[in-house]
């Protein structure tokens, strides 16, 4: 029972714990996929430069990974075959997992692998034009994240094809999306000079009809690039802007964001990016709007006239989307699986690129889907009580848009390999020496709710489970800040001696297996 566990051994798994280390596992792991953001002066609110960075938030890391919230990567792996995918095996989560469970040892540190050296070496070396916003210092006076657009004017000697785009972050520590538009209509330039400081604020876009997507940048992408003879069209005289996210943390901090881009005006065929599913043209069951206390699908579907080949594709909505999926059904009823994001998460959001050009033949049916909660019980939502949600650009606006880069098909096109690889190639090369048994069981997954959503001095969890369990409740660092044995269907939970913040509920089974977690926001 759990109730007879002393604290020590409440999350030991059934697992070969004692053969997990720094040296010999982790730190091959956090350097090849957590370090670049979480290094000194990257995104990541902490550093993995070392064992002892890594001990010190082993905890924030076991959650992290154990809910697959990093390393950012939202897509279902295993729809549709995206290039570049950050994630970490089961095993690795694994490793990680019973690494913490057994205090993080850190083995002899001489077998580590050398910690990663990062530079802000740009990958377009010679750029055929460069833009970059001004210098913005991020004001003291925010007090939630900031979706600053900054538009820059462009003059060519004539159109051009962007064959390759690559944003490069100013500072790091702060950009935490950035989303690249093409305006032609000079909206944007107005807004930005009616503005006192540089750019102006927006946030689901850039508050421009008809601006065209034209890139994006995620921590850990590199350069947006399409094969010989490809690109994506730029006018002679239009406007490149930039909607940059920065996040609260970032006041008092300064940023001088850039794009470098690789330019041809030969024979090119163009790519597009257009929002081919999307709320306006070819919703089935609008109108696109989500009253209070509601829980609601809409469905998008749109008929491709002749055959194309598609590079990526780029979902968008704003706080109250929980899920997307978008797919393709042929004449002769094969299914395209293009994305499945289960958990739709608007702070990581951006473009997914394909391993191999996706054929999309004529009369392809697509269909997008996307669930919408407007109740007390999503954290996400902007209003408490819910309001009515229509479509829209601002913060309490949604939208559902699906972006596809695409161009006329040609034979051959869904041949071009882009990325073969299954898992991102680790740093140096370096190798895990534990092998994990059962680390590629699916974990028992535990239906539970919490409510109210926020909460106050309490809230009360009800759940399936038929037996005994713990409920583990972690500040936004990682540090676990209640324990509780259950052994009911529902219970009331104490947590008034809580600060207000954003905190992660997980449940754990009788043999220790994470069963679930949600995040509870407690607010008074």
């Amino acid at each position: 029972m759990l109730k007879n566990l002393v604290l020590p051994l409440l999350f030991c798994f059934a697992l070969n714990l004692n053969a997990q280390t720094w040296a010999d596992d982790v730190a091959c792991i956090v350097y090849s996929h957590c370090s670049r953001c979480h290094s000194p002066g990257n995104i990541g609110p902490f550093s993995l430069m070392s064992y002892q960075e890594a001990y010190d938030a082993r905890f924030a890391m076991q959650y992290a990974v154990t809910s697959r919230n990093m390393p950012p990567w939202k897509a279902d792996p295993n729809y549709g075959a995206h290039a570049g995918k950050r994630l970490l095996t089961d095993e690795e989560v694994a490793l990680i997992d019973a690494w913490v469970n057994n205090d993080a040892p850190a083995g002899n540190l001489a077998n580590a692998p050398a910690a990663p050296v990062f530079n802000s070496t740009e990958e377009i070396t010679n750029p055929d034009l460069t833009v970059q916003i001004p210098n913005y210092t991020i004001p003291s006076i925010l007090n939630n994240d900031l979706y600053r657009v900054f538009a820059i004017p462009v003059t060519l000697p004539g159109n051009r094809y962007i064959t390759g785009l690559e944003v490069v972050p100013g500072n790091r520590s702060v950009v935490h999306h950035v989303l690249v538009y093409q305006d032609d209509s000079g909206q944007a330039l107005a807004q930005d000079a009616a503005d006192p400081e540089p750019g102006y604020t927006a946030f689901g876009g850039i508050g421009v009809f008809g601006a065209k997507l034209v890139g994006a940048w995620v921590p850990g992408s590199g350069v947006q690039d399409y094969p010989t003879n490809m690109g994506v069209k730029i006018s002679a005289n239009t406007a490149i802007v930039l909607q940059i996210h920065y996040p609260v943390t970032s006041v008092g901090q300064s940023d001088n964001t850039k794009v470098n881009l690789r330019l041809s005006d030969g024979s090119m065929r163009e790519v597009v990016l257009n929002p081919v599913l999307n709320h306006v043209t070819n919703i089935t069951n609008g109108p696109f709007q989500v009253v209070p206390n509601e829980v609601v699908t809409f469905h998008e579907e749109f008929t491709v006239g002749q055959a194309a080949t598609l590079f990526s594709i780029a979902p968008h909505a704003h706080l109250i989307c929980t899920s997307m999926k978008a797919f393709g059904i042929t004449l002769l009823g094969d299914t395209i699986p293009l994305i499945d994001i289960p958990n739709w998460d608007f702070h990581w959001q951006g473009a997914y690129r394909f391993q191999k050009p996706v054929k999309i033949p004529a009369l392809t049916k697509l269909h997008g889907y996307a669930t919408y909660d407007n109740t007390s019980n999503n954290p996400h939502n902007p209003n408490s009580p819910p309001q009515a949600i229509a479509v829209g650009e601002a913060t309490t606006d949604e939208m559902m848009l699906f972006y596809l880069a695409y161009t006329g098909y040609q034979a051959g096109d869904e041949n071009i390999v882009v990325d073969t690889s299954s898992h991102l190639a680790h740093h140096l090369g370096c190798e895990t020496h534990t092998t994990i048994s059962g680390s590629n069981e699916q974990l028992e997954q535990l239906d539970f709710k919490l409510f109210p959503n926020p909460a106050g001095d309490f809230f009360t969890l009800e759940t399936s489970l038929e037996g005994n369990a713990l409920l583990r409740l972690t500040d936004f660092s990682g540090r676990p800040v209640l324990l509780r044995n259950l052994g009911g269907i529902a219970e009331q939970i104490s947590i008034g001696h809580l600060p207000n913040g954003i905190y992660t509920v997980s449940m754990f089974l009788e043999n220790g297996r994470l069963a679930g977690s949600q995040r509870l926001v407690v607010l008074r």
